[in-house]
């Protein structure tokens, strides 16, 4: 992954507004290398509105917007000096990242495509992951490639003394 994510607290009811501001600043002052995603967590719930069950997306976390940025002096000033951001969780002198498992556990709750997923995750070919569950659980093989329409990969364990390829839900490995 690029960079790390972090929890910018924001005006309640203004995290649309605040996300929108931010993608325009980050254009306008060229930060694209260092400030990479913003993300308003959002959930799909049915509501029962006149009798009818209708599906609306609620936001997981009111006041707050996550971001993926490298944290540099100029980064820190782009995002604190959005209109509508009232500053970063932790201080505003030293804000905390999150872990790649709060990351996970945060936009897991949401709607994500299979890419944002992967890039969650920070598979890509090459690496290296332990397969969890199934019929080849604890095995340890190499990414080879990778369907993100399907939500698979193909790895290659060592069976028989030769590699074979396997497919496996991306849900179903872990990075070693």
């Amino acid at each position: 992954m690029p960079g790390d994510w972090f929890i910018v607290h924001t005006y309640s009811g203004y995290e649309n507004k605040v996300k929108a501001n931010l993608e325009r600043r980050i254009d306008s002052m060229e930060m694209q290398d260092r400030i990479f995603r913003i993300e308003v967590p959002v959930e799909e719930v049915e509501e029962l509105k006149s009798g009818k069950k209708k599906v609306v997306k609620r936001k997981l976390y009111p006041g707050y917007v996550l971001v993926e940025m490298q944290m540099s002096d100029a980064s820190w000033y782009v995002v604190r000096n959005t209109p509508g951001v009232t500053g970063f969780i932790g201080s505003d002198n030293k804000p905390v990242s999150l872990t790649p498992e709060e990351v996970h556990a945060i936009l897991g709750r949401q709607s994500l495509s299979a890419a944002d997923r992967l890039l969650l995750m920070g598979l890509a070919v090459g690496d290296t992951v332990r397969v969890l569950e199934g019929a080849f659980a604890d095995q340890v093989g190499r990414i080879e490639e990778i369907f993100p329409e399907q939500e698979k990969i193909r790895i290659l364990i060592d069976m028989f003394a030769r590699p074979t390829p396997i497919e496996v839900g991306i849900a179903e490995v872990e990075r070693v």
